[in-house]
């Protein structure tokens, strides 16, 4: 008998040690641009969720650069990481790293990327839904007639499909005209870029335009400031985007600001999600299929104005 608890008493401590030595989980996350307010929460929120389970984490910052994008996924690969979270990628322009990483036994989540054949799923908002609202609140501030200006991006697939919504909508409300519109190059100088388009647009239209329709919160921020500049209060012109986060839940609520409101997407919650589904798949070995049926796992966004940003606002 006192032999026989100590070789279970042996074998327990063994246990407990190859346990306490085996490597943690390593995942990689890149962010895209993390000057961007909704990538870095993104990424943030999955370090975090995977430090939380002891993991190790390490996030990479592509700064917008599609080059430093595919080196960084491909250096994961080299590292053989367990695991790698995508937030804000570009997955076509980059399938060949995807591959590899495939190939390599490596699970791949993406956040608002748009789907591959070589990544468990996209975790995304309906942007189709989500381009509804904006168009749709915009217009009904307006009551359908007047003049609007338009601050677009179609180099990420979010932003052109909520600009393609908003061009349907206006083309079944063709009361409402815009009288200016300025498309937001692909650039690491992107802030300076708004700043000069939409500028230019303001001026050229004083007193002809009683909306704005920004593609997302960042372009929305330097607009509202630039509205500011020209002596505008909140309530003179309706300002509406997309995204969604403290500092736009800030500007809704500081009567100061032109911001109206925006449709909140949850880029906090699509990180930590990204990281509970790496943990059932590539840690509990569960099936894809359990968590999601195709390529997409969508989470809802919502539209937060006067009316409910107090709900949003940390305490």
């Amino acid at each position: 008998m006192h032999k026989t608890l100590l070789a279970l008493s042996a074998t327990l401590g063994l246990l407990l040690a190859t346990m306490g030595s085996a490597a943690a989980f390593d995942l990689g996350i890149v962010g895209f641009q993390m000057s961007s307010e909704t990538h870095a929460r993104c990424a943030n929120a999955a370090k975090a969720a995977a430090e939380d389970r002891g993991w190790e984490a390490t996030i990479l910052n592509s700064h917008g650069s599609l080059p430093t994008h595919a080196r960084q996924v491909k250096s994961l690969i080299q590292k053989q990481v367990d695991g790698i979270i995508l937030c804000m990628s570009k997955p076509v322009q980059i399938s060949g790293q995807l591959a590899a990483a495939q190939n390599a036994g490596i699970a791949v989540i993406s956040v608002m990327s748009g789907g591959s054949p070589y990544t468990l799923f996209d975790i995304e908002d309906n942007e189709y839904a989500a381009g509804a609202e904006s168009a749709l609140y915009l217009l009904g501030q307006l009551d359908y007639e007047g003049s609007i200006l338009t601050a677009r991006f179609d180099g990420n697939v979010g932003t052109r499909i909520r600009g393609k919504v908003l061009d349907v909508v206006l083309s079944e409300n063709t009361a409402v005209d815009v009288v200016g519109s300025h498309s937001m190059a692909r650039t690491a100088s992107w802030r300076s870029d708004v700043r000069k388009g939409m500028q230019a647009l303001i001026m050229q239209n004083e007193g002809k335009f009683q909306g704005v329709w920004a593609s997302f919160d960042g372009q929305a921020f330097i607009i509202d400031d630039l509205l500011r500049e020209q002596g505008m209060h909140k309530g003179d012109v309706v300002l509406v985007s997309t995204d969604g986060g403290p500092e736009a839940f800030r500007r809704i609520q500081d009567p100061g600001s032109m911001l109206t409101a925006t449709v909140a997407i949850p880029f906090d919650a699509m990180g930590r999600k990204a990281v509970t589904s790496m943990d059932r798949i590539a840690v509990q070995g569960e099936s894809r299929d359990a968590i999601v049926s195709g390529p997409y796992l969508y989470m809802p966004a919502t539209l937060v104005d006067a009316n409910n940003v107090d709900e949003f606002i940390e305490q």
